[in-house]
């Protein structure tokens, strides 16, 4: 059995490396190729090209490595046509995607995505790609099949595997045993600054201007920035050279840096779920342009732009809904901002800005830490949403299941 990835996030890149260690065990003569990153090699995959490089957002950034993703897509259309590959696997990383889908679907290979893009909170249109051009929707959250089946798309509910991920991921003891000899007297704040350089550039400034204001009230606290790689590392560095601040950046230990944390200031994505399942109370912060910002109005239908804040709205009634979690089709424009009201009563409190708003986010981090009641509060909140959340005992093995028993009998299981 041969299987073609294609996965550009480096998010994407974990979560397909891991779905194909589960899949080698139940066929261990199962091959690999496509596009992805360093875990996916690491697992066995024939990588083509290192697709995370190009890991973009936003329509500039797009344009900018158009005649780049041209030729990968030409790429993958030589593999593809051989005619010998079972299936494609896709992880995010829309637009590329639809592309490799659409080849596929030319040469009758049967296509899954797994991690699908959140078209459900943007992009709405795009539903009738996936109809047209994917088999099977291998969904991480209950909501979100149950979005895609009400749309009709074929979609399997797998969990989050980062639930998975967390629960038998082992921490680091040396680096552990180090840090804690190193800081373990003071309140630590993990600062979560993402893995796209132009996330990070966005909003470094206000992260630090956040710590900054932090410190103001209660000097002895410790930040430290969890790098991805060693290149999210060098820019976070540079910038801090510049603005002649003093912050620690470590490398490669985020869930460790997680774990040692009091409290957390991270931009929005996957890594929230993480932050929830690690029982770390979190400002979400997500600073972008005027334009992009004013767009997103017209576009984005849910109400929080935190997987984690969505799921503690569909928790409370009961998983069996989606209809709380989007703004009606008649409501243009959404709100620019929640109410202050709304924002203290979120889970993890988020801002989604063009403009500073630091020393806002900073309230938030100071409360909690000047009050212990209040921050054990709001651990027990995330405790809470923690178990109410629809798990699957194994994610991975039950989207390497699907897969497998498509391909051999085209038929879906569900668990």
């Amino acid at each position: 059995m041969k299987l073609f990835f294609s996965a550009g996030e480096p998010s994407g890149d974990i979560h397909a490396a891991a779905l194909m260690r589960k899949l080698r065990e139940r066929q261990p003569d199962i091959q690999f190729i496509g596009f992805g990153g360093d875990n996916m090699r690491h697992a066995g995959c024939n990588l083509i090209a290192d697709l995370t490089k190009f890991a973009i957002m936003w329509l500039t950034q797009a344009v900018a490595q158009y005649f780049t993703l041209r030729k990968l897509l030409n790429e993958a259309k030589k593999y593809l046509r051989q005619k010998d590959i079972d299936a494609v696997i896709l992880v995010d990383y829309p637009g590329f995607n639809w592309h490799v889908a659409k080849l596929a679907k030319k040469y009758g290979i049967p296509v899954f995505y797994f991690m699908p893009p959140q078209i459900w909170s943007w992009a709405r249109w795009r539903i009738h790609k996936m109809r047209r051009n994917v088999d099977v929707v291998l969904a991480p959250l209950k909501f979100e099949q149950l979005w895609f089946e009400q749309h009709g798309v074929k979609s399997v509910f797998i969990g989050h595997p980062f639930f998975e991920e967390i629960a038998t991921k082992e921490s680091n003891r040396e680096f552990l045993e180090k840090f804690y000899k190193k800081y373990g007297a003071t309140p630590i704040i993990t600062i979560l600054p993402g893995s796209r350089v132009q996330e990070i550039n966005a909003n470094i400034d206000d992260f630090i201007l956040a710590i900054e204001y932090v410190k103001e009230i209660i000097p002895n606290i410790q930040p430290i920035f969890a790098a991805y790689n060693q290149n999210i590392a060098t820019i976070i560095h540079n910038r801090l050279n510049e603005l002649n601040a003093i912050i620690p950046i470590i490398t490669g230990q985020t869930t460790e840096l997680i774990r040692a944390a009091d409290c957390c200031l991270a931009v929005s994505g996957s890594v929230s779920l993480e932050l929830l399942a690690c029982n770390k109370p979190t400002v979400v912060y997500y600073k972008i342009g005027k334009i992009p910002l004013l767009i997103q109005r017209f576009f984005r239908r849910t109400k929080y732009i935190t997987l984690v804040n969505l799921l503690a709205i569909n928790a409370q009634q009961n998983n069996n809904s989606t209809q709380s979690l989007f703004y009606n089709e008649t409501e243009f424009p959404i709100p620019a901002e929640p109410s202050q009201n709304d924002r203290d009563k979120m889970i993890f409190p988020e801002f989604l800005t063009a403009k500073d708003r630091s020393k806002d986010a900073a309230a938030y981090i100071v409360h909690w830490l000047t009050n212990q009641k209040e921050l054990a509060a709001q651990k027990r909140r995330l405790a809470t949403l923690l178990r109410k959340v629809d798990k699957i005992e194994s994610p991975l093995n039950l989207a390497a299941n699907t897969i497998i028993d498509f391909i051999k009998n085209n038929k879906i299981i569900r668990e």
